[in-house]
């Protein structure tokens, strides 16, 4: 999934002519704490709900004198480029460009999760085990071996990095909803540890419900 097909259709670029009153309503509305400001189809920076706090909400944000944020994503961009982004920036959106710098729209983290969610088989039922090793030992070709000689399929997949460690988490989320004990019988026999496994439907009824409320709190 890319940039382009992630775009909000409800969100409305400020003007440098709006007033800091009718920026803070539209972000209230589109329930960001951020938005671009676009001249034409220049993007000229993105603006803060605590940037337009400091300054008079009556004068036109035009006229305030800060630096604005120069973040935004291409089009073409995957998914997981514009998560890095938006996460790097600490943004709740991230305006998007064509390959000529023209602004084409912008992206809520909302709709990022949303999408993720999917692409993520998040909503799948299935079986959730989750393998630590040392970075150099990680193969996705053979714990894939291993799995499918299980007769199951992978799902989706996640590698999780540490901070000064060579050790990484692998999550695999799998088509086995109930039964994983052939897959992590043969996972120990060749030696992997195994840090954590789900099978049961409160588990994954939970993690739906963590979700949705999640995505409530980011609609308040």
């Amino acid at each position: 999934m890319f940039a382009k097909q992630l775009i909000s259709t409800e969100l409305t670029p400020l003007k440098t002519s709006d007033t800091g009153t009718e920026a803070l309503a539209q972000m209230n509305d589109a329930h960001v704490e951020h938005l671009p400001i676009v001249n034409h189809k220049q993007l000229l920076g993105v603006i803060s709900e605590e940037d337009i706090l400091g300054f008079h909400l009556d004068e036109v944000i035009g006229s305030y004198q800060l630096s604005l944020r120069k973040a935004f994503v291409l089009e073409s961009d995957h998914l997981f480029e514009v998560m890095r982004v938006m996460g790097a920036e600490e943004l709740t959106l991230i305006p998007v460009v064509d390959e000529l710098n023209n602004y084409i729209g912008s992206i809520r983290m909302q709709d990022v999760l949303h999408s993720f969610s999917k692409m993520a088989s998040f909503v799948e039922p299935g079986g959730v085990i989750v393998l630590e090793m040392q970075r150099h030992e990680y193969s996705m070709h053979e714990i894939a071996r291993i799995v499918e000689g299980e007769n199951a399929k992978i799902l989706s997949f996640f590698v999780g990095t540490r901070p000064d460690s060579q050790l990484v988490d692998v999550m695999l989320k799998l088509d086995r909803n109930h039964e994983l004990g052939g897959i992590l019988s043969t996972f120990n026999r060749f030696g992997y540890h195994i840090k954590a496994s789900f099978i049961n439907d409160e588990y994954l009824d939970s993690l739906q419900d963590n979700f949705n409320s999640l995505m409530n709190y980011l609609n308040m």
